[in-house]
């Protein structure tokens, strides 16, 4: 749409002269911007060599976080970065104890693998007992009323994805938050297939612990990882797993015992991936600029070009993997179709770049830079790669 606001910063993502860029739940397009934060990182290590660490280094894992915190609903010095969210959750299983009765971990089939793996392997190894919730009725969502039951007094962490990798299916998180408020329990809310999409207000749903990253809708790249913790809860938690970022004085070099900071560092580990942060300042900029704080405007653009994404889907008969109903929908439509994966790879090659993941079938994630009209010219293409693949 020509009319369109958010149009007006297609000219910062380079790729998008070249291709139709609907893969944003999966790695965002990169910001021109990013190029120049890349080279600020080389000029100032080249130039001042060690005595970055003091000019800027040092704090900047808090400083990025600052950017991030807004656009999470959540107050400054709260967001610490980290890699990745499978770091970030190793953080926060290492802070809680799980010595019965209060020894349970509630998840939800649909995780991201990563985070089961590190729950099944690291949490169980430090005394958890593992809940899986299966999906609703549907095989797309999260079965809530079950989900809600099985959280009570015995429950330690409830781990849950805002929105699932695999179907795009959003979770009423105020429901799950007001529930763990009531038994005690601490939501650790992965808001990484949300941030940048859907407006997100941890402080608002009453949510302690948050884990999530710029890869994707926030166009921060890789290695920009970050978690959140409420600054009322921060005082309470020792994570086990830690380094000397952690420190209340690092540079004093003591020996054990860790006498922790108050404040977002205190859940940093060794020392961080600095051009990563870098990188990760400019998408999230832009996401801001956009959407504001709250998004709304990209949400709603959103909104609309998954609702044309699923018509075009219905209307060629594929099966849709994303709930239909625009409230309990996250910013990807996911469908299957026969030869799905051949299709995708013929897609990308040609330049409509999407993804395939084996119970999701085809994703597809238009963003705020995204035209109408690519999305028609996508799916054009989608009926002539079908149409050759079913030759074959």
């Amino acid at each position: 749409m020509t009319d369109d606001p958010l149009l007006r910063y297609r000219d910062r993502f380079p790729i998008l002269r070249s291709t139709k860029y609907l893969v944003s739940h999966s790695l965002g397009a990169m910001p021109e911007a990013a190029r120049g934060a890349l080279a600020e990182y080389a000029d100032l290590w080249g130039a001042r060599g060690v005595r970055a660490w003091e000019e800027a280094w040092w704090t900047m894992s808090a400083d990025v976080g600052d950017l991030i915190a807004p656009l999470l609903g959540a107050p400054p010095r709260s967001v610490v970065m980290l890699p990745n969210v499978t770091s970030a959750s190793a953080v926060v299983i290492s802070s809680f104890d799980y010595a019965p009765p209060r020894n349970r971990v509630v998840m939800v089939e649909g995780e991201f693998p990563s985070v089961r793996y590190l729950y099944d392997r690291l949490a169980r190894r430090l005394g958890a007992e593992i809940v899986s919730i299966p999906h609703d009725g549907s095989g797309l969502a999260v079965d809530l009323d079950r989900l809600l039951s099985a959280i009570d007094e015995r429950t330690s962490l409830v781990p849950l994805s805002h929105v699932l990798f695999e179907s795009s299916a959003m979770v009423d998180v105020a429901a799950v938050a007001r529930r763990c408020r009531e038994v005690g329990a601490t939501l650790v809310l992965d808001v990484f297939q949300s941030a940048g999409i859907a407006p997100v207000k941890l402080v608002e749903w009453g949510v302690q612990i948050a884990v999530g990253g710029v890869l994707k809708w926030l166009c921060g790249g890789p290695g920009g990882g970050f978690l959140f913790v409420d600054p009322a809860l921060r005082p309470r938690l020792e994570p086990a797993f830690t380094g000397w970022m952690a420190h209340e004085s690092p540079f004093a070099f003591e020996v054990p015992p860790m006498r922790f900071r108050d404040d977002p560092l205190r859940f940093g580990t060794g020392t961080p991936a600095v051009p990563a942060l870098y990188a990760a300042r400019e998408g999230p900029k832009i996401v801001a600029a956009a959407g504001g704080a709250d998004l709304a405007p990209i949400r709603e653009k959103s909104l609309r070009q998954t609702e044309k994404i699923i018509r075009f889907a219905e209307r060629r008969g594929f099966t849709l993997r994303t709930p239909r109903e625009p409230q309990r929908r996250g910013g990807t439509v996911c469908f299957q179709l026969p030869h799905a994966y051949d299709v995708v790879s013929r897609l990308n090659e040609i330049g409509v770049l999407c993804d395939y993941r084996p119970n999701a079938g085809i994703r597809l994630s238009p963003h705020f830079y995204t035209t109408d009209e690519e999305i028609e010219v996508a799916f054009d293409l989608i009926d002539e790669v079908v149409g050759a693949v079913a030759t074959k």
